[in-house]
């Protein structure tokens, strides 16, 4: 097993040997979801070009799309600049979330923009749903 490249010593992966993975499309710019890597599925991810991420529920090892066919070939990998959270720029084929939406931000969440009115549930400024 080839060891990582010498930026991986970087990363600051958490108790669990975990470090979460944004994965962004590289022509688009959408973020298409937030997924967890240890250092055997980066390793796989920086060996074979295909987003493999930490199932967490499963506790396993997972490549993007080896069921559904919705694969993720990365193209570049980046670190933030703190060192714990990885970017996958990908290219993505068919719906990156398993609900068969295109993102796992596309999920029928509240838009909230800085030059927008908020929405009026959340007068109380904590994001709660009023109680009548």
């Amino acid at each position: 097993m080839p060891p990582l490249p010498t930026w991986t010593a970087r990363i600051h992966f958490n108790d669990d040997g975990l470090v979460p993975v944004v994965a962004q499309d590289v022509v688009s710019g959408e973020v298409l979801m937030l997924a967890w890597a240890n250092g055997e599925a980066l390793r796989l991810t920086l060996e074979t070009g295909r987003a493999t991420y930490w199932s967490r529920s499963r506790r396993e090892i997972w490549v993007k799309g080896a069921t559904s066919g919705h694969t993720q070939e990365v193209v570049r990998v980046m670190l933030d600049c703190d060192g714990d959270t990885l970017l996958y720029q990908v290219r993505q084929t068919g719906p990156a979330c398993h609900t068969g939406a295109r993102t796992c931000f596309d999920a029928g969440g509240i838009l909230l923009r800085a030059d927008a009115e908020p929405a009026p549930w959340l007068d109380n400024k904590r994001g709660e749903e009023p109680t009548a």
